[in-house]
């Protein structure tokens, strides 16, 4: 053995021992490992945060654009389908407070025009003129409040059974067929259909006030035949809210194509991006159902404005109608909602957290407790090659999945939860059924 060295308890040779150059060399070299290390770290903990920070950015980003994506989609289906348009202004003849506001309209109209009382007051000076004597006379002028009255009474009836009939029904689904086209007239600045005047929108009566004359004169009340043809209105919002809603519409129209198909690129780009895929697709399901949150907000905003923006005798059929018209977008954000939750729960369900694994091993017990019950070497070979295959038939099933609710036809939350419940019964038949050969 060479002098200056020792054998160590942990080695099968001889280990030098290192001079004080020797030791120098190596303390330079471990520093030069530890400053190598400490960049890298540096290095690698820089681009980590800035991935997060993109990520974030993206998923961000994506979660808003959902919800003008789907007022934009709601907006661009009222104006280029017509059925549905027709489908989703027909309850509106139908619901009771707008039948009122039109009854009460038209009557007034009627009235307008038709002084019973004035022209029985005349009828009962002819006659007095004619030799009726004066007694009689003063007695029946007496009566002429009454009969003014009741006549009134007796308009209201037939014109509020004439908007509650099924054939105006049926005339008011007509009119707004036809006048779909003029709606996107209304829109684009083209119509004539909608007037302007004095700073306020409005809907002319017209022919509305021709069905009541025929149904009048119809009903025995030939008097009607004395409205000439007029146009009365209804105000429907503020002029300065139809140039709004123009604006609103040509922007909505042109964003309608490419707002959902950008929302999913920025919603997969964030998650992509993101270093904790699984935690990033979790926060994608939270943040778009917490979008549906804010455009529901938003939705109750602007109703409140419109109906705080006519009198009060017209706030509740504006309610209502407001409540009508959106009623399909608003079933739309609770699909979406419900959605973004499953999409969050299904994420958070395969994580790491205590509860998903919990859920996770009782699923698994149930399963082999299922397994146990299943008559012994009965499926061998088809459990085999779904063992093999287990993660391609995972994924068909999400795939249809997604499909199913892309491709139906306005699908509500229920059926999202029952595609969800479906595609969760998939796997577990896939489990189930994956038995190692």
């Amino acid at each position: 053995m060479r002098p200056g060295t020792s054998r160590g308890p942990h080695h099968h040779g001889v280990t030098e021992r290192l001079d004080t150059d020797e030791r120098a060399e190596l303390t330079r070299l471990r520093d030069e490992i530890a400053t190598l290390r400490a960049t890298a770290g540096s290095r690698a903990g820089g681009a980590s945060r800035w991935r997060a920070l993109g990520a974030a950015v993206l998923i961000s980003l994506g979660c808003l654009l959902a919800s003008v994506s789907l007022v934009a989609g709601w907006a661009h289906d009222e104006i280029a389908d017509t059925d549905q348009f027709v489908a989703n202004v027909a309850p509106l003849i139908r619901t009771p407070s707008v039948q009122a506001a039109i009854t009460e309209r038209v009557t007034d109209t009627v009235f307008t025009y038709v002084d019973v009382q004035r022209s029985a007051d005349q009828a009962i000076d002819a006659l007095s003129d004619r030799g009726l004597p004066a007694r009689v006379a003063d007695r029946l002028h007496g009566l002429t409040d009454s009969l003014a009255a009741g006549v009134h009474g007796f308009v209201r009836t037939q014109v509020g059974n004439l908007i509650a009939s099924a054939q105006f029904a049926a005339l008011w689904d007509q009119v707004t067929r036809i006048a779909h086209q003029q709606v996107v007239n209304v829109l684009s600045g083209n119509s004539s259909a909608v007037i302007v005047s004095h700073g306020k929108v409005l809907l002319d009566l017209a022919p509305f006030i021709t069905a009541v004359k025929q149904r009048l004169v119809a009903a025995g009340f030939t008097a009607a035949n004395a409205v000439p043809t007029v146009h009365p209105t209804i105000t429907l919002a503020d002029a300065t809210t139809l140039v709004r809603a123009r604006s609103a519409y040509h922007l909505l129209d042109a964003i309608a194509t490419w707002a959902g198909w950008v929302t999913l690129l920025l919603l997969a780009g964030g998650v992509a991006l993101a270093r904790d895929h699984r935690r990033a697709l979790c926060y994608s399901g939270i943040g778009l159902a917490a979008s549906m949150v804010l455009l529901a907000g938003a939705l109750l905003v602007v109703r409140s404005i419109v109906v705080n923006s006519v009198p009060g005798s017209a706030a509740v059929p504006v309610s209502d109608s407001f409540d009508i018209m959106v009623r399909y977008l608003r079933a739309s954000l609770r699909s979406i909602f419900v959605l973004g939750l499953v999409v969050a729960v299904g994420a958070a369900l395969v994580g790491p957290a205590p509860w998903a694994v919990r859920t996770r091993r009782r699923s698994v017990a149930v399963i082999a407790g299922l397994r146990r019950v299943w008559p012994a070497g009965r499926g061998r070979r088809t459990g085999a090659w779904v063992h093999a295959h287990r993660t391609a038939l995972d994924l068909t099933a999400l795939i249809v999945a997604v499909l199913v609710f892309v491709f139906l036809d306005q699908p509500s939350g229920v059926t999202v939860l029952v595609i969800a419940a479906t595609l969760g019964a998939c796997v577990g038949v896939v489990q189930f059924l994956a038995r190692p050969g």
